[in-house]
């Protein structure tokens, strides 16, 4: 790039000159009118969902580059259109910006969001710049979904086995090693190395959506029943813990977790003790993994079609507590709560 450009500033070329440097990102055919007119098959839905990033609060120079902060808004996103079981179709970006900012880091971040995007097929299809003291990325993100495979945090029942997509706490370990360079002194680089990438690069699963619906089509595993059934669900992005929460509140429903089923990275093993390992599995956050409550049999052909780091970390019951119990009686049971994890007004 050259030196002149890359020095630039936003308020060098205003508002008008930023969307146009940005309108190379977005299809040509969609953009230039008041809003984008997405199409969508018949019989589908249309899922729409929002998330706000806050330099500082998000994701910060000490830890991510323009291109990292991209790509993890991005992957927030469309992490959330794969929790309501939605393929997703394009999304627009809002960005409040300080009139200081280089204009190439605004790029760099956009480059960031297409490099995410492009694994799905999904465009930038449009969006806003405003100047704000503190720089604010908001992206909303459009998907379609069949109406009778939608997923809801409301439809966990008694009995419905927890299947947890992959391993927890990477994301929040990988962040304490960007801050914290002297920690994990024993871990190998490439041990390190895929920390570091989980937290900057996280990956929504929208592949568990084809799977699911392959072993929902099949024929049923389960005797004397139809496999047309709901799936309660959500995203981890503000941990594990949280998202069971979550579920079992909405759903009227209590759980119990098994210790030893709650998959963290094998790395923790000897680098952590036990006890951090688990806060980081339970309340790390933005590792961007699907928890979903469905029966036990189709749970548990899921977690042997995802393989390794899937696993069904409990069940739901009755009640409303949920319960982290440790078989091997080396751990008290504990009940979880939210307030234990992150929270954005918490004191």
């Amino acid at each position: 790039m050259n030196s002149e450009l890359s020095s630039q500033q936003v308020k060098d070329i205003g508002e008008q000159g930023l969307l146009e440097r940005l309108q190379r990102f977005c299809p040509p055919e969609i953009i230039g009118d008041d809003a984008a007119v997405l199409e969508t098959v018949p019989g589908q839905s249309l899922v729409v969902t929002t998330d706000v990033l806050v330099d500082g609060v998000h994701f910060s120079n000490l830890t991510t580059s323009p291109e990292d902060a991209g790509w993890r808004a991005a992957a927030a996103n469309l992490s959330d259109l794969a929790a309501m079981g939605a393929s997703p179709l394009g999304i627009t970006v809002g960005l409040g910006l300080p009139g200081e900012l280089r204009v190439s880091w605004v790029e760099r971040l956009y480059q960031g969001m297409t490099e995410c995007l492009q694994k799905y097929n999904t465009l930038i299809v449009g969006g806003d710049v405003v100047r704000s003291p503190v720089t604010t990325l908001a992206i909303t993100a459009f998907g379609q979904v069949n109406p009778s495979q939608i997923i809801r945090r409301s439809a966990a029942v008694v009995g419905d086995a927890i299947v947890v997509t992959g391993v927890h706490g990477a994301s929040h370990a990988g962040l304490e090693l960007l801050l914290h360079p002297e920690l994990g002194q024993n871990l190998k680089d490439a041990e390190r190395t895929a920390l570091i990438r989980a937290h900057q690069r996280p990956q929504p699963r929208l592949d568990v959506l084809p799977i699911l619906q392959k072993i929902l089509a099949s024929p049923c595993p389960m005797p004397n029943a139809s496999c047309s059934i709901p799936i309660a669900g959500m995203d981890s992005s503000d941990g594990l813990a949280d998202a069971i929460i979550q579920i079992c509140r909405a759903s009227g429903v209590g759980a119990v977790l098994e210790h030893r089923q709650i998959p963290v990275p094998k790395t923790f093993n000897h680098w952590l003790p036990p006890e951090q390992a688990l806060k980081y599995g339970l309340y790390g956050g933005e590792d961007f993994e699907l928890v979903l409550c469905l029966p036990q049999e189709l749970a548990s052909a899921l977690v042997q079609h995802l393989g390794e780091g899937a696993a069904i970390a409990g069940s739901i019951t009755a009640g409303s507590t949920i319960i982290l119990h440790d078989e091997q009686k080396k751990f008290p049971d504990q009940v979880l709560n939210l307030s234990q994890g992150f929270q954005h007004f918490g004191q």
